[in-house]
């Protein structure tokens, strides 16, 4: 498994909208935005070692831009683990805690456009 993700999906959403929601998913999972460019639709985020009350081991940084596509936009992510003083960590990174971070900011950022369906 590798340690940096990189996925890329696409909403039938506003390239606006998706953008809004990015950064409260962001929010929600107590990232903190180190750079934003709101005009070209990116930012890059840290996220501590303690995410929703579980710790995972790493700190990650994910960098997310929104592209427009058709009629809504594209999300695309790229995220690594980081060492103590922030710096990407190139080696004894635990296995999934990288995906683990896309995989929740993912959900928030889909539950956040009203995509997710409850049961």
């Amino acid at each position: 498994m590798p340690f940096e993700q990189h996925q890329e999906k696409n909403y039938p959403k506003d390239v606006q909208d998706i953008f809004k929601a990015a950064l409260k998913a962001t929010e929600r999972l107590g990232g903190k935005v180190i750079s934003y460019t709101p005009e070209q639709f990116k930012f890059t985020a840290r996220f501590p070692k303690v995410i929703l009350e579980k710790t995972l081991g790493e700190r990650t940084e994910l960098s997310c831009e929104i592209r427009a596509d058709g009629e809504g936009g594209m999300v695309v992510v790229d995220a690594f683990p980081l060492d103590a003083v922030e710096r990407k960590l190139m080696f004894g990174a635990r296995k999934g805690v990288t995906l683990t971070v896309v995989t929740w900011f993912i959900a928030h950022l889909e539950n956040n456009l009203g995509l997710l369906q409850t049961k």
